[in-house]
């Protein structure tokens, strides 16, 4: 006579006999799971990209007083360009081509492109980070005004609360701020202006606008003078500058595909805050990486 073992076995059929509501839910909790660890891993990723990406930017620009937009951000449209080939042919990324008319038809969006990224630049290296992105949110009220006045649409009176919130802060900052002067305050303008416009008109990158503007407007022979042109730190700053922005730019595209606007205007806004606050708790980069002591 056997006994009957006082441990309950599991039936293979049991997941035979389970009503599919419940089969379902487990299946989804598990999935749901997953989603939201490969969305943090992405928030993360896209943070630590965005904080280095400003953080290098801000100290080729600043620390090592390398005043050339144009150069600066060609080499970094060149290095992104030749990376998003490579990463193409190995199957990482895919894009599609597009027809000349719709070539065409970017041009205006280019141009302002192109005055985004230089005037843009020269705000940066003439203002603190957290002063920059202050001012770069009020882009979205000339975004916000542009689409308001073409598209004739009634707004919210939240989006209407937090544009008049953007339009006090910076200019409470304009006024309070004494590193703000007539040059940086013009050259946010342009950039303001720019962006604002961009945000209606998308564009697509055009490399040999940017090869033109570098000749005629005499960067080029005035990057051939740099004094830290030989500097290896002056390398690695432009190299990891590349480097950077391209990681951020593959990281936003893979954010706005998987997130809501909302999301992503909040990731946007988190990753603002930690690279204001890594600049303020980094201030000694300027003192321990002088350009006049990397003249070696």
């Amino acid at each position: 006579m056997t006994e009957d073992n006082p441990q309950r076995r599991e039936d293979p059929g049991d997941e035979e006999n389970m009503e599919p509501g419940e089969l379902e839910m487990q299946l989804s909790e598990g999935q749901a799971t997953q989603m939201n660890v490969a969305r943090a891993i992405l928030a993360l990723v896209f943070c630590t990209f965005f904080t280095a990406s400003y953080l290098t930017n801000k100290y080729v620009l600043s620390v090592l007083k390398f005043t050339f937009p144009t150069i600066f951000q060609g080499w970094q449209t060149l290095s992104g360009t030749l990376l998003l080939l490579v990463t193409w042919k190995l199957g990482l990324v895919e894009f599609n081509g597009f027809s000349r008319s719709a070539t065409f038809s970017q041009l205006p969006g280019c141009i302002l492109f192109i005055g985004n990224i230089y005037a843009g630049s020269k705000a940066l290296s003439l203002l603190p980070i957290p002063f920059f992105f202050v001012l770069q949110n009020v882009s979205e009220v000339l975004a916000f005004l542009i689409s308001a006045i073409t598209q004739r649409k009634k707004p919210s009176w939240t989006k209407f609360l937090s544009v008049c919130l953007l339009l006090g802060s910076s200019s409470a900052l304009i006024h309070s701020s004494p590193q703000f002067g007539p040059s940086g305050f013009t050259w946010a303008s342009i950039h303001l202006f720019c962006v604002g416009n961009t945000f209606v008109c998308e564009c697509l990158l055009n490399i040999s606008k940017n090869c033109l503007l570098i000749f005629l407007s005499g960067d080029l022979l005035g990057a051939l003078e740099f004094p830290l042109l030989t500097s290896y730190r002056f390398h690695t700053g432009f190299l990891g500058s590349a480097v950077f922005s391209f990681l951020l730019m593959l990281a936003t595209v893979k954010l706005k595909s998987s997130l809501s606007p909302e999301q992503c205007g909040v990731l946007f806004f988190l990753a603002k805050i930690l690279a204001s606050g890594l600049s303020f708790v980094l201030p000694s980069l300027a003192v321990v990486l002088n350009p006049e002591a990397l003249c070696w």
